[in-house]
């Protein structure tokens, strides 16, 4: 099998093939960070390769594991950061990514406010010829790709550390809870756990439930995916027999209407407790892709239960994950 992919945009075209080679790639790469020694942790892989973390809008696990994933693999790193820049001169994003591409940039992660900014400098990238992969760290109410994939591989080493793939998860029900509207982990998350063959349970106040994914309802029965997809506007269904439960951050910044009625009552309808887990699998999991508003989304003691948590097993499996796809585009 080979990957085959210049850019990592979306997961809405990832091929079984692909979603198992990254999770493959991951699981050996994982062994290397579980070496006891800082020395034995980095590879040689991409050496003399420059990997540019184009983050315009404010990160701390993505950023940090992007960057921690390039060291890791003997890249250099750059770093922008849009306060200090020349975008505040009048310079394009599109001439940012130029500036750094005249460093000698091999590869470009860029997270911005606005959908379809990454594809955009791709597409520019390609016209030039430039041959510099570009991974999409986030783009507004699009997409967040590695993160779906870190998620899939946390459930897969889960089910099988020695062997992680997408079948393991083959006839799952998964709820993912809270904040859909605003969320690209969810969207991502949509076409990763679809491919699987799992159950996928969307549960949000109606509010929080865009009509995109109705259509996605509608359509689902003609999907070429095993998966099959269910939206809720209570929590009780998504939660009833669910072997995972991913809970997402109420992004208040992001909302400039009148959405929820408060904090507090969205947990008392949709915050996840261990009573409620109950009605769940007795093995149900929990995962967020962080940050985390505790008491909010998830209960401050459950999400520091590892018999229940699988978050601090998120943010290991990102760097191995996003190693991975620096492996798989950087070295070819």
């Amino acid at each position: 099998m080979t990957f085959g992919r210049s850019h990592i945009l979306s997961l809405a075209d990832f091929t079984p093939d692909q979603y198992n080679i990254v999770l493959q790639t991951a699981a050996s790469l994982s062994d290397v960070l579980s070496r006891p020694t800082k020395k034995a942790k980095k590879l040689p892989t991409l050496q003399g390769k420059v990997v540019t973390n184009l983050f315009f809008e404010p990160s701390t696990r993505t950023r940090s594991s992007f960057e921690l994933a390039a060291k890791r693999l003997s890249a250099d790193t750059l770093n922008f950061s849009p306060g200090s820049s020349s975008l505040s001169k009048g310079e394009t994003i599109l001439d940012t990514a130029k500036t750094y591409l005249a460093m000698g940039t091999d590869l470009m992660v860029i997270r911005h406010k606005e959908a379809g900014v990454p594809s955009a400098i791709a597409a520019e990238l390609d016209r030039i010829n430039a041959n510099v992969g570009v991974v999409n760290a986030g783009d507004g109410q699009h997409e967040h790709p590695s993160q779906a994939l870190l998620d899939l591989f946390t459930l897969c080493t889960l089910l099988d550390p020695e062997d992680p793939r997408l079948e393991l998860l083959q006839g799952k029900k998964i709820a993912i809870v809270g904040d859909i509207l605003h969320s690209r982990v969810a969207r991502s998350n949509l076409w990763s756990l679809t491919a699987t063959g799992t159950e996928v349970h969307l549960a949000a106040p109606p509010t929080l439930l865009p009509q995109i994914f109705s259509q996605y309802l509608q359509a689902s029965s003609d999907w070429e995916r095993p998966g099959k997809l269910f939206l809720h506007s209570s929590l009780e269904p998504a939660l009833d027999n669910a072997d995972f439960v991913m809970t997402l951050r109420l992004q208040t910044e992001r909302m400039t209407q009148h959405l929820l009625p408060s904090a507090r009552e969205y947990h008392q309808q949709f915050g996840i407790t261990r009573d409620r887990l109950q009605r769940c699998q007795p093995h149900v999991k929990v995962l967020h892709p962080g940050p985390v508003n505790r008491g909010v989304e998830i209960d401050s003691d459950l999400m520091d239960d590892p018999q229940f948590s699988l978050i601090s097993q998120q943010v290991s499996s990102g760097v191995a994950v996003r190693m991975a796809l620096l492996y798989l585009m950087g070295s070819t």
